[in-house]
């Protein structure tokens, strides 16, 4: 656990865009079965994951007009083809980038990123990685994952990879990393095959949690889109490859 894990003062006004998704949002941009997102307004600018293809990644990155190089910590959920796909062809451009992955990666994938001009960064247990912004530390699962907790003003984000170890347990986690309420939950799920009872369940906890908005997408499944947006109403963001989030519209 980091050590004060709740800083004096929050982040606020944070842009939030999917560059990589298998669902479509904004026109131009090309759709793929992954899943990469990059957080701007933060001391340092964030990718969190890079889809599973790097040419699609690239220039999805060009079209929302964000530069490889503007990047200055890159963090991978799992090691799934469909997330770090892509980091080849991107840590070809980026220049020096901090890169954070579960200390359960494989050797071979560690040596092989470390042919770039990259610091790499073993994720055992929570830890911070720049002003406002934590890792959930390498969670126990099915497939070992990690996601990443942002601190607000108006409470945590947490952004998933795919929750192989459980969308609940990662927010349980992430409560215990920064002890505020959930302010929003994005990023893969992990419900595409459920039925809805256990879909239901699930919402239920996101409810019993404080979970005040939900943007479910890549590998929740539509299913799971359809009832966190029948219980989340307008607190429902529908998200694909181009969505642009502003933490300031939300309330």
């Amino acid at each position: 656990m980091p050590d004060n894990p709740v800083t004096p003062q929050a982040a606020r006004d944070l842009r939030i865009t999917v560059l990589y998704d298998n669902y479509p949002d904004k026109d131009g941009l090309e759709t793929a079965w992954g899943f990469a997102c990059v957080i701007q307004g933060l001391e340092k600018t964030i990718l969190f994951d890079t889809g599973g293809d790097g040419r699609p990644l690239l220039a999805n990155m060009k079209a929302c007009w964000i530069e490889p190089e503007d990047i200055d910590i890159l963090a991978i959920s799992h090691q799934h083809w469909d997330h770090h796909g892509g980091i080849y062809n991107f840590l070809e451009k980026s220049q020096g980038v901090s890169l954070y992955v579960p200390a359960s990666f494989s050797a071979i994938f560690k040596k092989d990123v470390q042919r770039y001009t990259c610091h790499l960064i073993d994720v055992k247990a929570p830890l911070k990685l720049c002003e406002h912004v934590y890792s959930t530390g390498d969670i126990d699962g099915t497939i070992r994952e990690q996601a990443l907790v942002l601190h607000t003003e108006k409470g945590i984000i947490v952004i998933t990879g795919c929750a192989h170890p459980g969308i609940v347990k990662i927010l349980k986690t992430a409560k215990e990393v920064v002890q505020d309420m959930i302010f929003f939950v994005l990023g893969g799920f992990h419900l595409m095959h459920d039925k809805s009872d256990s879909i239901e369940q699930v919402v239920s906890e996101f409810k019993q949690l404080g979970v005040r908005y939900a943007a479910p997408t890549h590998c929740s499944g539509d299913l799971a889109r359809d009832m966190f947006k029948q219980a989340y109403q307008d607190k429902y963001l529908p998200i694909g490859a181009g969505t642009v989030i502003n933490t300031k519209d939300l309330v």
